[in-house]
């Protein structure tokens, strides 16, 4: 499958023949190659004017998918969990970047070992979000002195209103160190909906790619082979 897209510019003409704008996404690297031509067989009457309009209207062209590319990045770039020491709050972010939980740990003494693992640690968990969970659940990782991860459990929490504390526990962790550090992440954050409020399901969209057809869901990777290469697509929310 090749990522050839052309477009018939009919408003914009050049020796007096509409022109044709083709998108090609590169396999070798991330990024697009755009060519515009006039539609014709014979070659223009002025070849100088002919190519130096062409090569304007390929600029602006250039310049409009580049800024609607710089943006699309900006979107889906999400700040990443970061490690803190256990004496600090973990924080848990959303799909949009924006900081949904917030933990602190309660279990001391966390010495375990391969043959004493630490089976179980308690926390408060915090709702920072703007408005109330229905059901939120995540990971807790701690590590040692070196950034090795040693210790991995999972955290569940029911009906979270805004600024609201709870406190859970993670039984089945297994921590096999005497870890420096620890962070969470959320893995379920299902925003409450209040009685009486009717949700309007979205629609069923599609993306076509030279006449072949995949289902676009939100948050959900798609992957698209093109040439040898293999591209992971991401439908998130503008925020």
């Amino acid at each position: 499958m090749k990522g050839v897209i052309q477009l018939l510019l009919p408003q914009l003409k050049a020796g007096g023949c509409p022109l044709i704008a083709v998108l090609a996404l590169n396999p070798g690297h991330i990024g697009i190659t755009i060519q515009v031509y006039p539609l014709r067989i014979t070659p223009p009457e002025n070849p100088r004017r002919v190519s130096v309009r062409t090569w304007i209207i390929g600029m602006w062209l250039v310049l409009s998918f580049g800024l609607v590319s710089i943006s699309a990045q900006q979107s889906v770039t999400s700040p990443e969990e970061r490690r803190v020491t256990l004496s600090e709050s973990a924080v848990a972010f959303d799909a949009l970047g924006r900081p949904a939980l917030e933990a602190t740990l309660q279990t001391t003494g966390l010495n375990g070992s391969r043959d004493t693992p630490v089976k179980n640690v308690r926390m408060i968990i915090k709702n920072t979000e703007p408005f109330a969970y229905a059901f939120v659940s995540g990971q807790v990782s701690f590590y040692d002195s070196s950034g090795l991860r040693c210790g991995d459990g999972l955290f569940t929490a029911d009906l979270l209103t805004v600024n609201e504390s709870v406190e859970v526990d993670s039984p089945g962790i297994r921590i096999t160190c005497s870890p420096s550090t620890w962070r969470i992440m959320a893995t379920n954050l299902v925003p409450r909906i209040p009685p009486g409020i009717t949700v309007t399901p979205s629609p069923n969209l599609l993306i076509s790619v030279d006449g072949e057809e995949h289902p676009i869901q939100l948050n959900k990777p798609m992957v698209v082979i093109v040439g040898e290469t293999r591209r992971t697509i991401i439908v998130r929310a503008a925020p």
